[in-house]
């Protein structure tokens, strides 16, 4: 999103630090060319944002070339009409289905494919949505962030940032996207419900100390 705000801290580049040897290992498995994606996903103020660009950053000194893609971009109700149309839809509706995935599984086809791609991207400041045009061709790995991101066929390396909206309204507070009303509050219970079901998708958690572990791992600690 263009006009987001990052709040990049020691941990996220510790934990992308980690997440990029656990993707750099397992490239090292795949056949040359091979076109490696990862997800990332988490409630909001999770730092899923954040996570995704220390990693690219850390993917890149590894002489890897990285796009990330945010799917918050990929609403099919655009920012300026979403909050009326879920008033007058009702909580229920919120959650997976208000993604765009027909575009989200092309904008991943379209880097297997290493195609030119025209990516949805919203401008925060007028709450418009722009069109961006990326040739993946020049592209070695692709990172697909958002709420729901790791529910995306094609991914490679699915991680879970798991931390609750509870727990990170500060940076909800810092970041302020949209104002903490009950309306926004009811929202993010909703989300979390979704969210909270991708888990078991997950290769590896962030778990709520910031640290990277497989799900096996994160298995035996419960």
């Amino acid at each position: 999103m263009l006009g987001d705000i990052l709040l990049i801290n020691d941990m996220h580049k510790e934990a992308a630090q980690a997440i990029c040897e656990k993707v750099m290992a397992d490239r090292e498995t795949k056949e040359e060319r091979y076109r490696y994606v990862v997800g990332i996903s988490g409630e909001s103020g999770s730092g899923k944002s954040e996570l995704a660009h220390s990693l690219g950053t850390c993917l890149k000194h590894n002489h890897i070339r990285v796009k990330v893609v945010h799917t918050d971009n990929y609403y099919k109700i655009q920012p300026l009409l979403r909050e009326e149309w879920r008033r007058n839809k009702g909580f229920d509706m919120i959650g997976i289905n208000e993604y765009d995935w027909v575009k989200i599984r092309k904008t991943i086809r379209d880097f297997n494919e290493a195609q030119e791609c025209m990516i949805p991207c919203i401008d925060l400041i007028p709450e418009q949505v722009d069109k961006l045009i990326t040739d993946f061709s020049k592209v070695d790995l692709l990172i697909v962030d958002g709420l729901y991101a790791i529910k995306a066929k094609d991914i490679d390396m699915r991680v879970f940032i798991d931390l609750t909206y509870h727990e990170t309204k500060i940076n909800q507070i810092i970041r302020l996207k949209e104002a903490l009303s009950d309306f926004r509050l009811g929202i993010l219970e909703r989300e979390h419900q979704a969210v909270v079901t991708l888990k078991p998708l997950a290769n590896l958690v962030v778990d709520k100390s910031y640290q990277v572990v497989t799900m096996e791992e994160h298995h035996s600690k419960d």
